[in-house]
């Protein structure tokens, strides 16, 4: 079980996708930068299956902010995006209004 205060150290966030590409050694994932509201980084997210690159570019989206660097198949990762994962496929977890980005989720 986790704590409310294990939760309340993550840090989630409004950002925006600025740049999509596809990983060069992974078919499911594409490297993103992102702009988190305090400055861009770079993530890897799994989502090439489901989301084209045009589906993803300029979406606001929600990603745990302050996850330590971890590095996917030769790319830096350093945050993670969140998505809802099914049978069917993946759904993006995005606000349901124009909120802006570094919005702290709480």
């Amino acid at each position: 079980m986790v704590t409310i205060q294990d939760f309340q150290n993550f840090e989630i966030i409004v950002a925006q996708i600025k740049e999509v590409k596809e990983h060069s050694n992974a078919d499911r994932l594409y490297v993103l930068k992102i702009d988190t509201g305090s400055g861009e980084k770079q993530i890897v997210a799994g989502v090439r299956k489901n989301y084209t690159p045009e589906q993803l570019l300029g979406r606001k989206i929600i990603v745990i902010n302050n996850l330590q660097p971890a590095m996917l198949r030769g790319e830096e990762s350093s945050g993670m995006m969140l998505v809802a994962s099914t049978e069917d496929g993946q759904a993006l977890l995005m606000p349901d209004k124009d909120v802006p980005v570094g919005t702290k989720i709480k």
